[in-house]
């Protein structure tokens, strides 16, 4: 009956939202929109077809929107016209509701003049449009007649061959032209010509030359509907257009006011081969060399003037660059070049209140104390200390009254610059940062353990293009021990004899180098299909393990400072996959795969390094950290107790499949399958079937699910809810083995939903 009643309710609103038209007045026509009839055979359906769609969006105006055949807007404009200048009613109206679109106000002869313009701009030059309405009781529909014609084809492109400096540099752009023999006009891309061929002439010092000094003629009376395009250089071209332009002096004023009005040239301070206008010594001239890309005596390039440019900001200080160039010399084409920084507030203090919730039943919160300090010592340094402190509180589950609190300070200082007996020169927009981090954290699992944890790191992080990032440190060290361990704790480790929950509380050491290599054009949404890949390797104790010859396998421990560290070669990769179906929807899938390899001094990697799996941005339908290793199974002892180990392992691999659709609004939609689990590298009799073994694919967890996404523009947030469909995890009693493939039929079931609420995507 409960059913019965939702579907009373939807019939009733169905009804209502159709009925917009019995508010009308007489002889009004709601407009429905306009539909366009291409009337030519010898179109092909693709081009008709895509000429359609190219017309349909050039129609105006606008039919009131729908959703699902339903003018929402429209009915709720309807239902709360009020005569009040406010109350809900009034906001309703205004805010929420559409008032109807007549067809009284659709123009026939200006779409079909727009129209009819349109096909001309794209090759047709013989089209005819004709408009029409058709009325259909309280309804009327526009439609319009295409005969397009014959489309129009290049036959040769032309460019200038005249003998002065602009004509032959306007000629050695052609072998880049956008226009070739046998395509067909398009006025669009002749206008984009235009601009390909100013841009190429800015790097080569043409620094007043315009688009709009070019000319495009055609000549369309060609047999066999062809055109012969023609590439010329206006003759009213000013002469200043026409120079070669050269840098002469180049002054940065690095702490620019808008009341600052003199241009104190006085006071500059050469440097190098630029000049700095800073009475205050708020920077040192220094800092500039790496941002400053076009020298005296040189050819005016446009590309590495706005390198520089971006090369100014990402140098930290500064919120606001901007230029003046002045054309010194007019007889002999020199240019001045004034910049003008405005810089950030120095030192700032801020506070971040974040909130989280996991699908293992914690809710958390987390506040950092930020300090910033940008250009510490005139260098534009950016010097950070944040203090931090989270609750991670869990609510039901086996895990309730185990939470985690945490606390910690991490200070770090970034140099826009390499910094070290090396340099690497970049001419690109981006500059080169030296960083050093620190940092402290106190982790208290209440009732079970207490850790203190240590680490620093000094490195490099540089982009050769937009697309490419390297980072490289020359060291990373962690250190974590525990402070302390109760006595619960201490019995759950004697009475299960599980290695994990031991491993979480060995103290760790850990010591080497790391580089990541990242390559992504997700960025550029016009393209069809976008890439992101992420690698990176790290070591540590090698070359010092190798020497001291550690050998935990044969007894021989390797210590440093008294302490024994940790020895691995790690490897990650990620690569994700994003196809457009459409402009509001997309295919995206990610794969994971990472290898520990301890040797030497371990036998396994520091539980501060190994692979975890499940939670909102990995297995959905799994708690964090619930899944592996392999088809590893927690013994009774620990699953009775009230709290449950972390499970991790050595490798990882992981595949995830989401379709994403744009519903309506801010909403987006998400159906997702998941699939992946953690191994350890080598067996371990206390936990029999972990290791990565030839059976893997068996040993897979797989989920499926569905969910929200709110794009707030500022931010995403994410409602996902997954159903696990194969645990690799059951007890062997729940097993089926046939030919040696695990059909376990209670290994298929959705029964146990899990949600996940998190922020962003979750690849």
């Amino acid at each position: 009956m409960a059913k019965l009643r939702y579907l009373y309710v939807f019939l009733a609103l169905f009804v209502s939202a159709c009925s917009n038209t019995k508010y009308l007045a007489p002889n009004q026509k709601l407009y429905t929109g306009g539909e366009i009839k291409i009337d030519d055979k010898d179109i092909k359906k693709s081009d008709a077809g895509a000429l359609k769609e190219d017309l349909e969006g050039l129609l105006r105006p606008q039919p009131n929107g729908s959703i699902l055949g339903l003018r929402v807007k429209l009915w709720i404009y309807n239902k709360t016209r009020t005569n009040k200048r406010r109350g809900l009613r009034h906001y309703l109206n205004t805010h929420l509701g559409e008032p109807p679109v007549l067809a009284s106000s659709v123009d026939l002869v200006k779409n079909s003049s727009i129209l009819q313009n349109r096909l001309q701009n794209v090759s047709y030059f013989l089209a005819q449009v004709n408009g029409d309405t058709i009325v259909k009781k309280k309804t009327a529909k526009a439609v319009y007649t295409v005969h397009a014609g014959p489309s129009y084809h290049y036959r040769s492109i032309k460019f200038p061959t005249d003998n002065d400096d602009l004509d032959t540099a306007v000629a050695g752009t052609s072998k880049q032209t956008f226009l070739k023999p046998g395509d067909k006009y398009n006025l669009d891309i002749i206008k984009n010509e235009r601009i390909r061929i100013d841009a190429r002439l800015k790097e080569e010092g043409f620094f007043y030359f315009a688009p709009e000094d070019l000319i495009m003629r055609y000549d369309s009376t060609v047999a066999n509907h062809q055109v012969d395009m023609f590439v010329k250089v206006k003759d009213a071209t000013p002469d200043e257009a026409r120079w070669i332009y050269k840098i002469r002096n180049i002054y940065l004023y690095p702490n620019y006011r808008l009341r600052d009005t003199a241009l104190k040239l006085d006071s500059a301070v050469k440097y190098r081969w630029y000049n700095v206008i800073d009475p205050k010594k708020t920077v040192r001239p220094f800092v500039f060399k790496n941002a400053v890309l076009l020298q005296p005596g040189e050819v005016y390039n446009r590309t590495e003037h706005n390198n520089s440019l971006n090369r100014m900001i990402n140098l930290g200080p500064f919120s606001f660059v901007k230029n003046r160039f002045e054309d010194v010399t007019p007889d002999s084409a020199f240019l001045d070049i004034y910049y003008q920084l405005t810089q950030y507030k120095r030192k700032s203090l801020s506070v971040d209140v974040l909130a989280r919730q996991t699908s293992a039943n914690y809710n958390g919160t987390q506040v950092n104390l930020n300090f910033k300090n940008r250009n510490t010592f005139k260098g534009a340094e950016l010097f950070t200390v944040t203090l931090f402190g989270s609750s991670d509180l869990q609510f039901g589950g086996n895990s309730n009254g185990y939470n985690v609190y945490q606390v910690g300070i991490q200070p770090s200082i970034s140099w826009p610059r390499f910094i070290g007996p090396f340099n690497f020169n970049t001419d690109n927009a981006f500059i080169p940062h030296t960083i050093l981090t620190a940092g402290y954290t106190l982790i208290n699992r209440t009732k079970l353990y207490t850790l203190n944890s240590f680490n620093t790191s000094f490195g490099y992080s540089w982009k050769p293009s937009l697309h490419k990032q390297h980072d490289l440190n020359l060291i990373n060290i962690t250190y974590v021990d525990a402070a302390s361990i109760t006595q619960k704790y201490r019995d759950s480790i004697a009475n299960t004899r599980n290695p994990a929950l031991a491993h979480v509380i060995n103290n760790q050491f850990t010591f080497g180098p790391s580089y990541g290599y990242t390559y992504t054009n997700t960025t550029e949404d016009y393209r069809t299909n976008t890439y992101y890949y992420n690698g990176k390797v790290s070591l540590s104790g090698n070359i010092y393990g190798l020497l001291t010859g550690a050998d935990t396998l044969n007894g021989k421990v390797s210590k440093l400072f008294g302490t024994p560290f940790n020895q691995y070669v790690k490897l990650e990769n990620e690569i994700r996959f994003f196809h457009k179906l459409g402009p509001n929807s997309k295919i995206a899938t990610r794969l994971l795969v990472g290898v520990g390899l301890p040797y030497g001094n371990s036998t396994v990697l520091p539980y501060s390094q190994q692979f975890f799996i499940g939670g909102p941005n990995s297995l959905r339908g799994f708690q964090a950290r619930s899944i592996g290793p392999g088809a590893y199974n927690l013994p009774q002892a620990l699953t009775s107790n009230s709290f449950t180990a972390d499970e991790s392992g050595d490798i990882k691999i992981e595949a995830n499949a989401e379709y994403r659709p744009k519903l309506f609004s801010i909403v987006e939609g998400a159906l997702f399958v998941d699939a992946g689990n953690i191994w350890l590298l080598r067996p371990n009799k206390l936990q029999p079937a972990a290791a990565f073994g030839t059976n893997f694919i068996n040993q897979m967890a797989v989920d499926a699910g569905f969910g929200l996404r709110f794009n707030l523009t500022v931010l995403v947030l994410r409602t996902d809810f997954g159903f696990p469909l194969i645990e690799p995890n059951l007890p062997p009693n729940l097993r089926k083995v046939i030919n040696g493939i695990d059909f376990t039929d209670a290994k298929w079931h959705g029964s146990n939903m899990i949600f996940n609420l998190a922020i962003g995507y979750p690849f």
